[in-house]
């Protein structure tokens, strides 16, 4: 037994046990309930204060002809330009530089910290579209209350835009529905941004088509017929529009439905648009079998057309050119855009 004025030297193993027992004694006094708790206690290691670990930033990109070079890359990140970090995130996206675009979307993130007018705020959550971000373009926006009217209208587009990036849905049909404001008509007037065509013009689509779009993914297809049937504008769209309605209307009764397909392909003719008054009428017959009722003067309309639309375009084509066969040509044209005219694939059948 060791003395007050004499301490046993402690050998690694001889401290290894003390504290084997130290823990032991602990667990029989107070329970297995403390184990792990004791279990959770650092050891003298773990006390230390730990040796900073100095890490070096290295290339962030490969040297590649026309791209920016490091030293003036890592100067940008400490800059809050917004115009130049969105010019940057394009780069390291056309060129695939994985570590700037992060290093890129880090720094957006604090560049414009709140509040900033929401102009800051727009341009700022489009460098993060840019720099494929789009649940940062989305907490950006977070932090500004846009007010009604026009700002209102320019933060629910960017949100739209950014959800819709971020394939949130349900929020960005939450977006089109604030900006319709009751009123679908509206959206159907909104061109909608999609992409960036390679020639650099942007493809655009009408709100009310988006709108639909997001409903569907959603699975709120009747929604997203109704939206399709709001529609005004008339031609081809509307023909695609009624065609489309009809498909996601299947509980409608039958004779409902032939008459919205009727109504396209008023407007598919009204438009020229022969092919898809074929596929209008073939729509049309597999709806009439479909019912048990007789489809047989669809399948005669669809034969008259499809042989008059290549009998009439092979003649117009010859002549169009042809002034001599002016007349001959403006009688075709009609004839091609009027089927209900005597003759004409839709009239009635003698």
């Amino acid at each position: 037994m060791p003395s007050l004025l004499y301490t046993p030297a402690v050998t690694p193993a001889r401290r290894r046990r003390r504290r084997w027992a130290l823990g032991a004694a602990a667990v029989l006094l107070l329970g297995n309930a403390v184990a792990p708790a004791l279990a959770k206690i650092p050891i003298l290691g773990d006390l230390l204060p730990a040796k900073p670990v100095v890490r070096k930033l290295g290339p962030t990109a490969p040297v590649v002809a026309g791209s920016m070079p490091e030293a003036q890359f890592l100067q940008l990140l400490n800059s809050s330009n917004l115009q130049a970090l969105n010019l940057a995130c394009r780069e390291a996206v056309d060129f695939g530089f994985d570590q700037r675009l992060q290093l890129l979307q880090a720094r957006l993130m604090t560049a414009a910290p709140a509040p900033q007018p929401l102009s800051v705020v727009l341009v700022n959550a489009n460098a993060l579209l840019t720099c494929l971000a789009p649940d940062g373009a989305l907490a950006v926006l977070n932090r500004y209350g846009p007010r009604p009217g026009l700002e209102q209208e320019q933060w629910w587009l960017m949100r739209w835009r950014a959800a819709r990036a971020g394939l949130h849905h349900a929020m960005a049909a939450e977006a089109l529905e604030r900006l319709a404001g009751g009123n679908l008509a509206r959206l159907e007037a909104l061109p909608l941004p999609l992409q960036l065509r390679k020639d650099g013009s942007l493809e655009t689509l009408p709100g009310l088509d988006v709108y639909a779009e997001h409903l569907l993914v959603l699975g709120r297809d009747r929604e997203a017929a109704t939206v399709l049937l709001a529609g005004r504008m008339p031609g081809r769209v509307a023909a695609e529009r009624l065609q489309r309605a009809v498909a996601l209307l299947n509980t409608l009764p039958a004779p409902e439905r032939d008459a919205l397909l009727e109504r396209a392909l008023d407007q598919a003719a009204a438009a020229q648009a022969w092919g898809l008054a074929l596929a209008l009428l073939e729509d049309q017959r597999r709806l009439l079998q479909a019912e048990g009722l007789w489809a047989g003067r669809t399948e005669q309309r669809w034969q008259r057309l499809s042989q008059r639309v290549d009998d009439a375009y092979s003649e117009w084509q010859l002549r169009r050119q042809d002034p001599a066969h002016a007349a001959r040509t403006a009688q075709l044209q009609q004839q091609l855009r009027s089927p209900r005219q005597p003759g004409g694939h839709a009239s009635s059948l003698p």
